[in-house]
């Protein structure tokens, strides 16, 4: 559900789409209806529709996704995404956005339509420099009440039977596709990446990013859970916490907000821990920040604003450091980020 939109010369949706709108009574009248396709993301195929009855997102996985690389995933993502929405609606109502409709056939679901005016993206945000803790605070305390009302459930892992969508769309090109760049941290990223895909003990989102998080008046609100999963909940602080180091580079003035909001986060996070000790998880969660810091620069997802090669090369040595000795705590990682920084 990415934001930024055109409606300049716009297409409109293929037939495949109008007819599952159609059948899920979501779109009587298709000339009464307009339609404006939501750019940016890589995934999925992303509308905006606007109907006298109602305006609302519709969204369909892709088989290949639109990146360089080739990466191909399964698009019955897409059921699980609808999946994670509906268990976190239960538990957390305003984190996660209503499902209007899904078509299992087509791999297509609506949900309502956030409007950007009072729903903001939080990565806007913090590229701009507005880094506020009490919003990294909120999102720490929703993802471990997700995580905690989860953890080790019969009827919430039934829902999600399937482990192979999150191994090809998150541990191999992060971490496996970053280990044939680093040779010599072969067997340290492939030992991340089976260490998560065998730690199933909650429901992940597995992209919790400031992309895909909007802050609404309610809180924020998570979006895009294309690679919900049962796993390991290191995984999602680990991803989300390390958009936050990688913001110091993308705006250095608000580097103080971007640590404060590091540190609320993590503790806010590891103080709602109860299904298994705080300690290991965090030293989970610090060695796989530390692969993941490393493949946002040389996996098959590397962020859209590290153009220069003398940031980039900040990321390898910090990562690579903290990959061949492990830090255990998460401030640890942070700390070890801002020496690379002030050197």
């Amino acid at each position: 559900m990415i934001l930024d939109s055109s409606t300049k010369n716009a297409p409109l949706p293929d037939d495949a789409m109008i007819a599952a709108l159609r059948h899920g009574g979501l779109l009587l009248d298709v000339d009464a209806a307009r339609f404006e396709e939501l750019t940016g993301g890589v995934s999925s195929d992303i509308w905006k529709v606007m109907t006298p009855e109602r305006t609302y997102c519709v969204k369909r996985a892709l088989p290949q996704l639109r990146v360089a690389a080739e990466w191909h995933a399964p698009v019955e993502r897409n059921r699980f995404e609808v999946a994670w929405y509906e268990v976190v609606g239960k538990i957390v109502r305003s984190a996660a956005p209503r499902v209007l409709y899904h078509d299992a056939d087509a791999m297509l679901c609506a949900m309502e339509y956030l409007d950007p005016t009072s729903h903001p993206l939080w990565k806007t945000e913090l590229r701009d420099g507005r880094a506020d803790p009490l919003m990294a605070a909120e999102v720490g305390r929703r993802l471990v009440a997700i995580h905690a009302a989860t953890a080790d459930q019969a009827d919430v892992a039934r829902r999600f039977p399937r482990a192979d969508i999150f191994h090809s769309i998150r541990l191999e090109p992060y971490l496996e596709a970053t280990a044939t760049r680093h040779s010599d941290l072969h067997d340290v990223l492939f030992g991340l990446s089976r260490r998560t895909a065998t730690t199933r003990r909650v429901m992940i989102h597995g992209d919790v990013s400031p992309k895909n998080i909007l802050i609404g008046p309610d809180g924020p609100v998570f979006l895009d859970a294309e690679c919900a999963c049962i796993g390991d909940p290191a995984f999602d602080i680990a991803f989300c916490l390390n958009h936050l180091l990688l913001k110091s580079l993308w705006n250095p003035a608000a580097r103080d907000g971007f640590n404060a909001c590091f540190t609320m986060l993590a503790r806010t996070y590891l103080d709602g821990v109860t299904w298994e000790p705080v300690t290991e998880l965090e030293a989970r969660a610090a060695s796989l920040l530390a692969g993941l810091f490393l493949a946002r620069v040389d996996g098959k997802s590397p962020v859209e604003y590290l153009t220069v090669e003398a940031d980039r090369d900040r990321v390898r040595r910090c990562a690579r450091a903290l990959l061949f000795d492990p830090a255990n705590q998460l401030g640890a990682v942070l700390a070890a980020w801002n020496r690379e920084l002030d050197s």
